[in-house]
């Protein structure tokens, strides 16, 4: 047979698993494989940055009381607990009880990659957006939230200050000119934000429509026992054990200083330091913890190892496997 007749050579076709093949790799990974892995990422970076800190926390551990050690770890676990009842008193509609203490696990650790619990926040709304909630609920929601857990952290402040008046001693610790200047910064910001909402039309109706669905979810709430008893348990419940949790480390590294003065200058410390947009609180959280605790009659060098070992339990600890987890919940498009 002629050459020119001669049938021609088939090529192959491009199947597609051959082009994937010759994609570049970061065309070939998925987008929400890589956000999964960018907690994990960020809090790798977070924990080589603060290797000092952590080795020191863990270091106060070896000489402690175990059992009071154990004790702290177990007051931390039913703090998410406590956050997962008062994340579902803040809705009507019942929310997947697993997922939602997965989520509140894994806001830990999303609220040390961005300063003032932004992170924990975003993590929450994505949550209840994802469970069917409209955004402008799951706002008004998370702003519930915030305000009843506030509300409740001041109560016990308030509780405590009443019952042991002269447990801090902040006078020797502080410039007499410190309160004042504190007032006077307090006054001006919220000056600011109140003129900006009043003259900032579009602002203004943004923050209209949203307190009327807020006041409006609020009401409805609390129409509802069993949501109201969630909501205010809950956030009353955090506070008490995150403080508990202190105490037991105090009482595992043989503090000298009274457990319900080591409650009252956490609750002191933490309302403080709320103020300043540090991820996580680390630095300012873990000064004004040292700070109370020394007002509370503490040696500085006593109430740093306890300060110490205590974050090394409620934060650094748990850094880790909050970033895994809050990696899996992305990947399963739950956040």
């Amino acid at each position: 047979m002629p050459e020119a007749m001669s049938r021609p050579v088939e090529q192959p076709l491009d199947r597609p698993a051959e082009r994937a093949e010759r994609r570049p790799l970061y065309r070939r990974l998925p987008l929400r494989q890589i956000l999964c892995l960018l907690p994990l990422l960020v809090v790798g970076v977070w924990v080589v940055q603060h290797r000092s800190l952590i080795g020191s926390g863990a270091r106060q551990m070896f000489t402690a009381n175990p059992y009071w050690l154990l004790t702290a770890v177990a007051t931390t676990g039913l703090g998410w607990v406590a956050v997962s009842f008062a994340r579902q008193g803040t809705v009507l509609e019942r929310l997947p009880a697993r997922r939602l203490f997965a989520t509140q696990f894994a806001a830990g650790a999303a609220n040390h990659l961005l300063p003032s619990g932004i992170g924990a926040s975003a993590v929450n709304i994505r949550f209840m957006t994802g469970c069917g909630l409209p955004p402008a609920r799951s706002s008004a929601a998370l702003a519930l939230y915030f305000l009843a857990e506030a509300t409740a952290r001041v109560g016990l402040l308030l509780v405590l200050l009443v019952a042991f008046p002269e447990a801090l001693r902040l006078g020797p610790l502080l410039p007499e000119s410190v309160s004042g200047t504190v007032v006077a910064g307090v006054v001006a910001a919220a000056g600011v934000l109140v003129a900006g909402v009043a003259l900032v039309r579009p602002v203004r109706r943004l923050v209209v429509t949203f307190l009327r669905t807020a006041l409006a979810d609020a009401r409805s709430l609390h129409m509802r026992p069993s949501r109201a008893l969630a909501l205010w348990g809950g956030s009353l419940a955090f506070p008490l054990l995150q403080a508990t949790g202190l105490v037991a480390v105090a009482l595992a590294l043989e503090l000298e200083v009274r457990p319900a003065h080591v409650m009252l200058a956490y609750l002191a410390a933490t309302a403080v330091a709320a103020v300043v947009p540090a991820p996580g609180g680390i630095g300012s959280v873990d000064a004004a913890l040292v700070i109370a605790l020394v007002a509370a009659g503490a040696p500085v060098e006593s109430a740093t190892s306890t300060v110490l070992a205590y974050r090394f339990i409620t934060v650094w600890l748990p850094l880790i496997p909050g970033a895994l987890v809050l990696g899996g919940l992305v990947r399963s498009k739950i956040v």
